[in-house]
């Protein structure tokens, strides 16, 4: 193969990826449904879900928006694991200790009486207590 060969080649490869690269940024916007399992009353728990509905649609600049629904819109309160399993809705906004009956370790998630504290938790390790949190990490490591 010559040289003059081989920029030709290059320089139409060049023009059909160039030309190829407006397609993939013309997508779809994409809407997902979220329902949860608290009612609108409940504002700062079912608030919750707007701010992140909110703050999807900001950062993807309006092209992946995620509509909030209330428990009986779309699914009963206590469908929302269901509903996501069977692909009914895209997302759900609940406590998976509601659901424990359909496997024990939702509530591990949650709430266990006399279970993991803040100290034994990885959940627990926070920014305020991230100092904490290494230490006794690294303690139980080496002891």
């Amino acid at each position: 193969m010559d040289r003059r060969s081989l920029i030709k080649h290059a320089g139409i490869a060049g023009v059909l990826a160039a030309g190829a690269a407006p397609a993939v940024h013309a997508q779809a916007a994409i809407r997902w449904r979220l329902t949860s399992s608290f009612p609108k009353a409940l504002d700062t728990i079912h608030g919750a879900a707007d701010v992140f509905a909110q703050s999807v649609k900001a950062m993807s600049g309006g092209k992946f928006e995620v509509t909030v629904h209330a428990p009986g819109e779309l699914v009963p309160a206590f469908g929302v694991v269901d509903a996501v399993q069977a692909g009914t809705v895209e997302m759900g906004h609940t406590a998976p200790y509601y659901f424990f009956g359909k496997d024990d370790t939702f509530a591990l998630a949650t709430a266990i009486p006399f279970g993991l504290n803040s100290r034994s938790s990885p959940r627990g390790c926070t920014t305020a207590t991230a100092s904490s949190c290494s230490a006794s990490s690294t303690t139980s490591t080496t002891s």
